[in-house]
């Protein structure tokens, strides 16, 4: 439920006929949704052989990759939008991730779990590491190597020389507006190349 609703938010921040590229694409539903609901074309890059599959299954361009491996395949400018949705906190190379999709796309889409949200700050001041719904693994198995709130992206994308266009939050499939580093389980950020 959660991922349809971010699929619909960030589906209606992609202008229609957009070429698009989504770093992690996943099993490939957002890309279809796009394709089918907005006439957008682009590619998927995805690891996972079984979502690789899935992605050749809905009719949806793929690239096998690790995203380790940057994204040196495309010139810059290649792709109106590029989306990272939840992938970032995944990947040791983040600021070179983030750097790369700016200079390939001209938009930027990123969402990621966000870890000031007030049940994560509680479950820190218990002295337990959270274990919600945004973040639903055990520290120690966890796939997320790194954490940020919505104040610490705002520095890097700064840092990188990155123009915020639009943020703001969601939980339960709702948009929060208001204190969204306080209220939202999910960040989103829209961006360009300052």
């Amino acid at each position: 439920m959660i991922e349809r609703d971010l699929h619909h938010v960030i589906a209606e921040l992609v202008p229609p006929g957009s070429r698009v590229l989504d770093l992690g694409c996943g099993n490939g539903a957002l890309l279809a949704h796009l394709r089918d609901t907005r006439q957008c074309t682009g590619y998927g890059i995805e690891i996972d052989d079984a979502k690789v599959l899935e992605c050749v299954r809905r009719g949806v361009n793929v690239i096998q990759r690790n995203l380790e491996e940057g994204l040196s395949l495309f010139e810059d400018n290649s792709f109106d939008v590029v989306l990272q949705l939840d992938t970032l906190q995944h990947l040791r190379n983040t600021e070179a991730m983030l750097r790369e999709t700016a200079r390939v796309g001209r938009i930027g889409l990123v969402s990621f779990p966000n870890f000031a949200h007030w049940p994560h700050r509680l479950s820190v001041l218990r002295g337990r590491m959270p274990v919600t719904r945004a973040l639903p693994y055990q520290w120690y198995d966890t796939p997320n190597i790194r954490v940020s709130t919505f104040a610490d992206f705002e520095v890097l994308a700064r840092k990188n020389g990155l123009r915020i266009l639009a943020s703001f939050g969601l939980q339960g499939g709702k948009t929060v507006a208001t204190w969204p580093n306080l209220l939202a389980s999910t960040a989103v950020f829209k961006f360009e190349r300052g």
